[in-house]
């Protein structure tokens, strides 16, 4: 396994203007993530998680400091680049599913492969793998509407891994399920990132949900405890 960080942070900051008055959210962060590591970002509502995990996931501008993903210099990467690190090397998991209602559970799944430039056989193989880890065997070919909200998430877990992401970003991915089902969706998610070897960066404002993951930090206006 690579030594190199899958995600490296080095001063990383974003601030903003509203009502005339500068608001800044993240103040200087500095976080590596190891290959196959498993990190909880701890921190209340407000506390710049969500904006923290767009900085890595290169969905916006605006950031000072440094974004290292993979060895490769975000920052220094231009629009086209950047898309290549989104897809070679990360993977999405939000809090609401955001599945394609036209398409079932596997068609899901098997997309983002095919965007990834993957032969449709393959993607579909991969698709079925994944859900079918994931207890949804039996549902690949229902779609979202069909399934209950535990079921649509562990599909949106399935199309974050689908690619084999070297690290999967997720935004609070149990945060509109209840306590029961949010436990056992995280369970399977955990256990499946970890069969993939694959790193994630899960941002939480649960405490009893991080003590499951392998680290903990803590985000607290703008900055790690």
């Amino acid at each position: 396994m690579s030594n190199v960080p899958v995600v490296e942070l080095r001063g990383l900051t974003r601030s903003f203007e509203q009502g005339g008055e500068r608001i800044d959210v993240l103040r200087g962060v500095d976080l590596a993530v190891q290959p196959g590591e498993i990190v909880a970002l701890l921190g209340p509502s407000g506390s710049g998680k969500s904006t923290l995990l767009q900085a890595v996931g290169l969905l916006e501008g605006g950031f000072g400091g440094e974004i290292v993903i993979a060895g490769h210099a975000a920052e220094k990467s231009n629009a086209r680049a950047r898309t290549t690190l989104r897809r070679d090397h990360l993977g999405f998991v939000y809090q609401f599913h955001h599945l394609l209602p036209d398409f079932d559970a596997r068609e899901n799944v098997v997309l983002p492969q095919l965007v990834a430039g993957k032969p449709r056989e393959e993607a579909r193989e991969r698709a079925e793998l994944l859900l079918t880890a994931l207890g949804l065997g039996h549902r690949m070919t229902h779609r979202p509407s069909q399934l209950s909200g535990g079921e649509q998430q562990r599909v949106a877990v399935a199309r974050g891994l689908a690619n084999r992401p070297a690290l999967v970003l997720a935004d609070e991915p149990t945060g509109n399920l209840d306590e029961a089902t949010a436990d056992k969706v995280l369970a399977q998610f955990l256990e499946l990132v970890r069969g993939e070897g694959s790193a994630a960066l899960i941002a939480t404002h649960n405490e009893r949900l991080a003590a499951k993951m392998d680290r903990v930090v803590r985000l607290h206006e703008g900055l790690f405890e």
